[in-house]
């Protein structure tokens, strides 16, 4: 059965609405989780300020550590922490972690099952100005195969204090990738959420999208539109587990409408729509269109003319789920 449709407001969808980024609401979680429990320590390579972690520190300056420029010892480090019975987090761009480091993420972490939490911000192309080497496209890709990880990519910043808590509770490496740019409110702060759960956002008949992350906006833009101006009932689905996936409720949705699409702010080889297209490929064969980078890397631009250029803003969710109708 799927879970409870979270009963949106259609209607405000595509007005303004109030925007916070996710890294800022990970350095208020990280803060209140470190005063709920004195086993947090937070690590970071040389980021204590874009990630948000300057009221930590100078709260908890013993349970701080500044690595510096160095993301290998950094996950080095953290494993020690948490064989010790510590809940580090280790904190960093995600183009710099899980990428630099993830020999000692699969060795040092994952293949010790350490209880160590893997922040990656800056995600997709959210970090716009600093161009395509700055701009983590590969991250779901590179943590989606490691053994005992479990992967989040929450959609907004009010799931991303969900996702903060929940991490800390499980026991075993999780990695979290969370977006620098403010983005739109989707959920409230009293709004479910569960590891390893999915969640339909609005319902329909004729197709499913899922999605992952803060791009999730896109989506439910396009299902308005494709609603009222092509009158295709659009179901989205938000999948802030990426690993492990909600099987249940991916083959539900898609049972229910027969055609499915997914979304992502990230490579289509290896990511998000990767993973969904192999549980349907062999549990429920269906039509299932991946909308994501291209195997192409970024470049400098604000956050929405690359989205816009590189084919993950609404309007093209819509005119890829029109082709979909037409070519059927």
């Amino acid at each position: 059965m799927l879970n409870k449709t979270l009963n949106l407001n259609e209607d405000v969808f595509l007005q303004d609405k109030e925007l916070k980024s996710e890294r800022d609401a990970f350095g208020e979680a990280i803060l209140k989780l470190g005063e709920d429990h004195d086993n947090v320590v937070v690590l970071t390579a040389d980021l204590e300020e874009s990630l948000r972690l300057t009221p930590f520190r100078k709260k908890f300056p013993d349970r701080f550590i500044e690595t510096g420029i160095a993301e290998q010892n950094m996950a080095s480090i953290g494993t020690g922490m948490a064989l010790s019975g510590l809940v580090p987090f280790i904190s960093s761009h995600a183009v710099f972690s899980p990428y630099r480091n993830w020999d000692q993420i699969r060795l040092s972490i994952c293949f010790s099952n350490a209880n160590v939490k893997i922040v990656g911000s800056h995600a997709g192309f959210s970090n716009s100005p600093d161009g395509g080497a700055a701009e983590s496209l590969e991250d779901i890709a590179l943590t989606r195969v490691l053994p005992n990880l479990t992967v989040l990519s929450p959609i907004d910043c009010w799931q991303t204090k969900r996702a903060v808590e929940e991490m800390y509770k499980m026991q075993g490496p999780v990695y979290l990738r969370i977006c620098k740019e403010p983005t739109p409110h989707i959920t409230t702060e009293n709004t479910p959420f569960e590891l390893g759960k999915a969640y339909t956002l609005v319902e329909g008949t004729d197709v499913t999208i899922f999605t992952t992350g803060a791009i999730s906006y896109e989506a439910l833009e396009a299902a308005k539109i494709l609603k009222a101006a092509h009158k295709i009932s659009v179901e989205v689905v938000a999948v802030p587990t990426i690993k492990p996936l909600d099987k249940e409720n991916i083959i539900g949705s898609a049972k229910k409408t027969g055609k499915c699409a997914t979304l992502e702010e990230h490579q289509i080889n290896g990511g998000f729509g990767s993973a969904v297209s192999e549980i349907l490929a062999e549990e429920f064969p269906v039509l299932n269109l991946r909308i994501g980078v291209n195997d192409t890397f970024g470049e400098s631009g604000s956050y929405r003319e690359l989205k816009d250029k590189y084919g993950i803003s609404s309007h093209h969710v819509v005119e890829a789920i029109l082709n979909m109708f037409k070519e059927k």
